[in-house]
This record gives structure tokens, sequence and C-alpha cells, in this order.
């Protein structure tokens, strides 16, 4: 009884090989481009510390020792949540800028 076993090979195929894509495009970025990549927006980190005060409530501190407990996976999932909230995030301020950069066309 091996768990490990893929139920749909097919589909693990095609994803491996969208991974490796994916690393051969990182790859083959500038380091300025990496860089540029890597550097944390201001607003995107705001709206990310907001969307995490949310989910974990609102204390002030100053008033209140907060302690919170949790288990490892949920953890990771809130570590996870917080990531694609972040790449949302910063998806839609790119596209916005991008939109902003464009003529209009009417």
């Amino acid at each position: 009884m091996n768990n490990l076993s893929p139920q749909n090979p097919e589909s693990l195929g095609s994803q491996s090989e969208a991974d490796s894509l994916l690393w051969e495009y990182i790859q083959s970025m500038s380091p300025e481009t990496i860089a540029k990549l890597s550097k944390p927006e201001p607003e995107v980190a705001e709206l990310m510390n907001r969307n995490l005060r949310g989910m974990l409530g609102v204390l002030p501190s100053e008033h209140f020792g907060v302690s919170i407990t949790t288990t490892r996976e949920h953890l990771g999932q809130l570590l996870a949540s917080a990531m694609m909230n972040g790449y949302f995030i910063k998806n839609a301020k790119q596209r916005m800028e991008l939109e902003n950069s464009l003529p209009l066309s009417e």
C-alpha cells in the first residue's frame, strides 16, 4: 500500500513540465528584474498586514497581551493564505499600473 503513488500520472507529468518551464523562465531573468520582483511593495505589505489582522483579530497591543496558539498545519494554511493574498494584491497592482500606462481607446 503505497500512498505516494500518483492517482493521475498524466496530470503530474504536465505539472512537472510547467514547473520546469517556470523555473527556466525565472533563471533567464536578469538579476535586476529578480531584485525588482523580490522587493516588497509598501502598499501590498500594508494590505496584507490589514488582511492578517482581520484573520487573527485586532486588539491594541498597548492594552492587551495577545498570544495565539495553533498547530503547525493551521499555521501553514495561514501562511499559504497570506502568500496567495500577497500575490493576488501585487498582480492587481501591476495590472492597474499597466492599465493606467496604456492609452484609453474608445
